[in-house]
């Protein structure tokens, strides 16, 4: 005899009953993961952290706009200020000469920072190398003078201070990513018959290249933060947040501080995509490691 086959409408319902039960496993999965968020060492779903995120932030608006703080501008007059500083003052104009103000100090702060940690598998170079980035401890005040009487004035100066600002802590960055090259892999690559040099370059340069862009990504952020402190002449977003600071127009001030913020957070998100995209197994060989 052929066994006895469930009747069609028995068949939807016990599949009605069944897609209702997971999607309440689901929701109820869901809001367990984003009470489980205030456990330490806890792996949440993409959902629940975007979900923690945008709660965060509207929460920050709240309190921002009902903020009886009086030296605390509201969102609209943020706003307002941003308008009348695109239109009339020329916000964009000026994020655009700053933006590649940084990209020209980025670029020889990378290659002098590079130049200078690679140097220290050169027992002669490591006490110079090592000087320059204790240079992350001196005030950029007190050093102006110094650099406007070597690069004179105007944009040579603003990349020079730019330059030496970022680089002291780029270099001290690499020095730690080479000091950190596991002496096996040096060893490997004389078994190979390479040359000093060589070694050098396969295993500091071409091993370590995803750690140097790292290391640049992460003080790339340097060049915003120092902008007041350079753009004193030719422009540029430091000397209109000073202009506007200088008059305590705080609406002002607030909105160049958020799009300087969201400028930064694009780079950011750009650099990220530039290392998958150059280095798209560094994420594996980090979890190998």
């Amino acid at each position: 005899m052929s066994p006895m086959k469930p009747a069609a409408g028995a068949m939807g319902t016990s599949t009605t009953v069944a897609a209702n039960h997971m999607a309440t496993a689901g929701g109820g999965s869901f809001w367990h993961e984003i009470l489980g968020a205030f456990s330490p060492n806890r792996v949440i779903s993409k959902a629940a952290l975007r979900f923690i995120i945008a709660f965060q932030i509207a929460v920050l608006l709240v309190v921002w706009a009902t903020s009886t703080y009086v030296f605390l501008p509201k969102p609209m007059d943020v706003w307002r200020a941003f308008v009348d500083l695109w239109t009339h003052q020329g916000l964009g104009q000026e994020l655009i000469v700053s933006f590649l103000l940084n990209v020209q100090a980025m670029a020889w702060a990378t290659v002098i920072s590079l130049g200078l940690a690679y140097l220290t598998v050169v027992p002669v170079f490591q006490p110079i190398v090592l000087a320059i980035s204790k240079g992350r401890f001196l005030g950029m005040v007190g050093l102006t003078f110094f650099f406007t009487i070597i690069f004179s004035s105007g944009h040579r100066l603003k990349v020079s201070l730019l330059v030496f600002g970022v680089a002291v802590f780029f270099v001290t960055s690499m020095i730690d990513v080479v000091a950190q090259i596991a002496k096996e892999k040096f060893d490997l690559a004389r078994t190979l018959r390479m040359g000093e040099w060589r070694v050098v370059w396969e295993v500091i340069v071409l091993g370590k290249a995803d750690a140097a862009f790292d290391a640049m990504r992460q003080n790339a952020a340097m060049g915003w933060m120092m902008l007041t402190m350079v753009s004193r002449s030719e422009g540029g977003i430091g000397a209109l947040l000073l202009n506007q600071n200088k008059h305590f127009r705080l609406e002002a001030v607030f909105a160049i501080q958020i799009a300087i913020l969201l400028i930064g957070l694009f780079q950011d998100y750009a650099l990220g995509l530039a290392k998958k995209f150059l280095f798209p197994y560094a994420d594996l060989q980090l979890e190998k490691r």
